[in-house]
This record gives C-alpha cells, sequence and structure tokens, in this order.
C-alpha cells in the first residue's frame, strides 16, 4: 500500500482548535490512505478538507500529542472518501456544555480479539459508518439527574423510579429504560430543545409518561438528548481505535488504575489480560461501602475525551436485543433491530469482572430493571 502522511499540527493553524484538542490529549492529526494526501484547510470550526486522487477508499484520520515518534500516532476516526476532495469535521472546539465531538465515520464493530473470546453475539465483527454526534463525557451523575428530575415532575413528567445516587458526584442509578428515555426528553424540554422521543410516529405527542415501547419511526433522530444506538456507543467508547480490546489504546490489559471493575487477574483463576496483582473490588469504589461507584470521571478519558466508558456502572443503549443482529445490521447508522422484549446494555460495571469490561460486549435486559449497577449517559445529534 502507497500511504502518504501529511501532518497538520492545529496549534500552528488555529490557535482555538490547539487548545481544544490538546486538552483532548492531541496536538497533532495526519491522514493515512491508500493514495498520496495532502491537507490543503484546517478551519477554526474544527473542519479539515483534503485532496487526494480521485478514489473510492476509507483514510485513517490519525492523532498525537508529539510527533517526535511514529508509534505515538493512534487511528482518530476513519472516513470513507468517494472523490478528490474530502472535508470533514474532526472535533468541535465548542460543543454543548459537558459533550464531546464524536466525529462522523467508520468503524470495526464487535469482537477484534479472536472468536474464542466473548460472547457468540459479539460477532461477526463487521464495518459500520456512523453519523457525528455528540456525547455526554461523563455518566449522567445523580446531581445532574436529580435536577432534571425535578424540573420534569414540575413540567407534566411522571416516572416509576426516583433513581438514585452514592453521591451527587457518583453516576445516578436504579433507573429503568423507559425512565432514562423521559429523562432525555425533559432534559431537551428543559434547556429548549426539541426532545427527541414521541408516542405516535407523526411526533406529535410527547413521550412524558407511562412506559412506552417507542418505535424506531416514533424518534426524531435530528433533533434533542436521547440514548445513543448501539453502534454510537460502542464507537465512542472505542475512542477512534480499532483492534483493541477495550476504551484505550496503549494497551489490551486492565487494572485498577484504568477502571472500577472486580479484579480477577489470572492468578485468580481469572483472566490473562487482568493485570491487577490482587483480586477483589477496586478501593476506590469501596471508600464509603456500598454500592461500590466512584465519581464520575475518576479515571483517565478515552482518545475522545469520554470517561468510564469501561465499569462503574453499566449503560442503558436505545436498541432493542438481538443476538444475531450483527449478521443483518445496516452498513450506516444502525438504529437496531425491530421491537422485541428485551433492550441494550453496555460498558461494565464496578462490581463485574474485566471481561464486561471488553467494548465489544454485549447485554441484554427488560426495560423495567433496575438496579444499583445500570445507568446511562445521553447524546445529541450533530449540529445542536
Amino acid at each position: 500500500m502507497n500511504t502518504a502522511l501529511q501532518v497538520l499540527r492545529i496549534g500552528l493553524c488555529a490557535l482555538a482548535l490547539g487548545a481544544t484538542v490538546a486538552a483532548q490529549g492531541a496536538q497533532f492529526f495526519r491522514i493515512a490512505g491508500p493514495v498520496p494526501t495532502a491537507i490543503t484547510a484546517a478551519g477554526a470550526d474544527g473542519y479539515v478538507t483534503w485532496t487526494n486522487v480521485a478514489t473510492n477508499a476509507t483514510f485513517a484520520v490519525q492523532t498525537a500529542a508529539s510527533v517526535l515518534s511514529e508509534s505515538n500516532w493512534v487511528d482518530y476516526v476513519r472516513v470513507p472518501a468517494t472523490n478528490g476532495v474530502t472535508s470533514s469535521r474532526f472535533y468541535d472546539p465548542n460543543p454543548p456544555s459537558g459533550m464531546a465531538l464524536i466525529p462522523a465515520g467508520s468503524f470495526m464493530m464487535g469482537n477484534c480479539m479472536g472468536s474464542s473470546e466473548g460472547y457468540s453475539n459479539e460477532l461477526p465483527q463487521h464495518t459500520v459508518n456512523v453519523s457525528a454526534f455528540y456525547m455526554d463525557t461523563n455518566l449522567v451523575s445523580y446531581t445532574l439527574w436529580t435536577n432534571v428530575y425535578q424540573w420534569a415532575t414540575n413540567n407534566g413528567y411522571s416516572f416509576t423510579n426516583a433513581g438514585w445516587g452514592k453521591a451527587g458526584s457518583h453516576p445516578v442509578q436504579t433507573v429503568d429504560w423507559y425512565d432514562c428515555v423521559k429523562w432525555c426528553n425533559a432534559r431537551s424540554e428543559r434547556e429548549g430543545r426539541v426532545p427527541a422521543y414521541y408516542k405516535d410516529a407523526s411526533l406529535s405527542v410527547r413521550y412524558r409518561t407511562g412506559q412506552v415501547n417507542v418505535q424506531t419511526n416514533w424518534v426524531n433522530w435530528s433533533s434533542g438528548y436521547r440514548l445513543p444506538t448501539e453502534a454510537e456507543w460502542e464507537k465512542a467508547a472505542r475512542g477512534g481505535v480499532s483492534g483493541h480490546r477495550f476504551p484505550w489504546s496503549d494497551s489490551d490489559t486492565i487494572n485498577w488504575s484504568r477502571a472500577n471493575y472486580y479484579a480477577n487477574p489470572l492468578s485468580a483463576g481469572g483472566y490473562a489480560y487482568d493485570v491487577n496483582p490482587t483480586e477483589g473490588y477496586n478501593p476506590t469504589g469501596t471508600n464509603g461501602g456500598y454500592p461500590y461507584t466512584t465519581p464520575v470521571g475518576s479515571f483517565a478519558a478515552n482518545g475522545y475525551g469520554l470517561y468510564d466508558m469501561a465499569g462503574n456502572v453499566f449503560q442503558w443503549c436505545w436498541d432493542w436485543y438481538d443476538g444475531a443482529y450483527y449478521s443483518s445490521s445496516p452498513g450506516t447508522d444502525p438504529h437496531g433491530p425491530l421491537p422485541g422484549s428485551r433492550r441494550v446494555f453496555r460498558g461494565g460495571y464496578g462490581y463485574g469482572n474485566a471481561y464486561y469490561c471488553r467494548a465489544a460486549l454485549r447485554r441484554d435486559i427488560y426495560p423495567t430493571y433496575r438496579d444499583y449497577y445500570v445507568g446511562f449517559r445521553s447524546v445529541l445529534p450533530s449540529g445542536q
């Protein structure tokens, strides 16, 4: 493969952008492809334009904090190109408060570590192209949940569960899928946004009460806070990097410094990729007693600036669950299978071992389920 790399130092092209990217742990970008490329423009809005020989191919945008070593470069997003000029938004210098832009592009979804690892529902691995969107950098905290919940219950909303958290800075827990969806609508209305979820295909009756199995065509996908789809969640969790077990790119192992989870290393009969020296709950989580959650953002962020994409609490997704869905999933912006009886949740939890912290792991449960180890985060469509 004839790979030509063009390095762009954002700090020299646009200081505002350089500050934003540096805060995410990256100062440089380059584009790798099957044909030579040349970056021709970089705007203060985060859009970068490059030229190449006209081709139908996918280019890898890579990022690094320093250009002193080739090993510093990691994937950031893969961008399909269909002509000789491509313009793509890599980042947003002014995202919605508490959110990060997940750039448009493709990624490999599913278990990348071999069929002997993971559940069969994580296969086949397949390419998915996902439109740009914003995601909460942190799990929804108990404080944020409570603030929106109090507004909502005074403005026509009702919930089955009031939600709970170990402290205001910890993730909200004991919230079922229905309440999370209604909460997203309330968050939208509270901020003057058009909500995403409705009780009908005409999008005329906003979902505020009851336990409604919202259908895919009852969602305004272009507006309002909502739960991430499975594809959005996994793309965001991988942080732009392919071929890794966890949401970080420098290692395929895990220990207590990486996430809030139950350590079960090989020496204790567990997993070779769990390199924690001892078995047990993360001491950071046990501080203060049960439940063993940690404050949101207690561990390092991934390549997109997202925290707790492995461990702490599982996270509700939009999709109905189908164990065989990967065999027929659309290649662009999949919204999940036809309605079923169980919804998907992702991400691992503080009481679970390293196996559950893998980025490819898929779990499912009835949407009425609530427990100490299930929370969520929300997303917004790009442009809001």
